[in-house]
């Protein structure tokens, strides 16, 4: 995960000029992206979780629906999923790169939609 001391990361929609998240943790190593966000209570407004590389997640054992988008290596959205509950699993998706998970509502606060350009900002 993304070390505490380090410079906030954003998530930033190009497309749409909207902000998606102001505090994002990355998962890249196996354990990180393995437990995702197993185990918490909630996905505070604001935060994400990116797992990569990440093609498919699921929602087993979670607490709360998150919102997820699968990105391809430039960072264009092949994939948004809004308020995926939890118990389910998603596809697989060739293109993806990484997932970025949100709280739910986030998508649709922003507009964020398949086709849109996202970028990670200090």
């Amino acid at each position: 995960m993304t070390a505490p001391d380090a410079a906030p990361i954003r998530l930033v929609n190009r497309t749409r000029g909207a902000l998606l998240a102001e505090r994002v943790e990355h998962a890249v190593a196996m354990a990180e992206r393995l437990r995702g966000l197993l185990g918490r209570s909630e996905l505070p407004a604001g935060n994400a979780l990116a797992i990569a590389p990440c093609a498919a997640i699921h929602t087993f054992f979670m607490k709360f629906a998150i919102d997820a988008v699968f990105l391809d290596g430039s960072g264009r959205v092949v994939r948004a999923l809004p308020a995926l509950r939890p118990w389910r699993a998603t596809r697989f998706h060739r293109r993806a790169a990484q997932v970025v998970e949100l709280p739910a509502g986030t998508l649709a606060r922003t507009g964020t939609r398949e086709g849109d350009q996202l970028a990670f900002e200090r």
